[in-house]
């Protein structure tokens, strides 16, 4: 079966419990195929938990929960040696982290040390504890929820943590047709509960490693590098996206071609992920804030005013 339609399968399953996020299942799906991240920010009970769950049971993944509070301790996530006074050795207890698919609950209402704690897993996809490096089993995505920031109790993540993840994400209300199926179908079970793996991880790790074979023309990658530099030269923009940044588009761009049914990157792909992928690692400056502007405004200009590569694909 071809990748696309093994692709789509999973979007399907996950639509059974997350009603009319069709878009946001492939987001996420994106991300995870990039070996990368996302941040999913909303207002609570907007089904952001839901999905991280649903597409675990999708892909038939080791799911984890870690539910960051303000008293969490980096312990707490990555795990901890401790002396087992019988053998008079240390032995290492894993934490949450060491899971397949690790849901981080309300990111931001812990303290910025233990935000810091997820740094090198979601950069090296290892943890190290005592000295000595350990490995997270692969595959390995990390799916953060946050509130938002103007909401008490929160501390706003760090730009080398932002930087991290790959997509931010924003679910958005249901509309009032959607909220009803919503309802019906919570009426007698939660549809979580029924929901079977349609993919084995084996062969998500096998469409990993395909998504790296997806053309990219060398004109959409002068393209990305062109979109990235015009975040750093922009008025409202102080601090604008990094090569990683860039590197972040492209291959998202890539999964997002195969989902497509497609084995080249096109130009409208770029477009339309550049603000998913670029939002969250522009810092603004204060007077952006004054005049209401905002980094997916930013985002915007700068996609409108790049010129847009014309390229012949091969094999077409």
């Amino acid at each position: 079966m071809k990748a696309q339609e093994r692709l789509e399968q999973v979007i399907d399953n996950i639509e059974k419990v997350i009603i009319g996020k069709r878009n946001i299942a492939e987001l996420s799906i994106v991300a995870m195929l990039s070996h990368g991240h996302v941040l999913l920010e909303d207002v609570p009970g907007v089904g952001k938990t839901m999905l991280v769950r649903a597409l675990a049971k999708s892909v038939g993944a080791d799911f984890k929960r870690i539910q960051f509070t303000p008293d969490l301790l980096p312990s707490d996530v990555i795990g901890v040696s401790i002396y087992n006074p019988k053998d008079m050795e240390f032995h290492f207890r894993p934490g949450p982290i060491m899971g397949n698919i690790v849901l981080a609950d309300e990111i931001n209402r812990t303290s910025p040390k233990t935000q810091s704690s997820l740094l090198e897993a979601m950069e090296e996809a290892s943890v190290t504890i005592d000295g000595v490096t350990m490995q997270i089993p692969k595959p390995f995505f990390v799916m953060a929820t946050q509130n938002p920031i103007e909401y008490e109790g929160t501390y706003p993540l760090p730009e080398a943590q932002l930087d991290r993840f790959l997509l931010k994400i924003k679910m958005g209300y249901p509309s009032s047709k959607e909220e009803m199926e919503v309802l019906s179908r919570s009426q007698i079970s939660a549809p979580i509960e029924n929901l079977q793996s349609v993919i084995t991880l084996e062969e998500l790790i096998k469409l990993q490693e395909e998504v790296k074979l997806i053309k990219v023309d060398d004109t959409i990658r002068a393209y990305i590098v062109e979109l990235s530099r015009h975040t750093r030269t922009e008025p409202y923009v102080y601090l604008g996206v990094s090569p990683r940044g860039s590197i972040a588009l492209m291959k998202s761009s890539q999964a997002y071609a195969m989902l497509k049914g497609r084995d080249y990157v096109t130009p409208d792909d770029v477009q339309h992920l550049a603000k998913f992928v670029f939002s969250h690692r522009i810092m603004l400056r204060s007077e952006a804030r004054y005049d209401g502007v905002t980094a997916e405004e930013i985002v915007d200009r700068i996609l409108a005013k790049t010129r847009v590569p014309v390229q012949r694909y091969v094999g077409q």
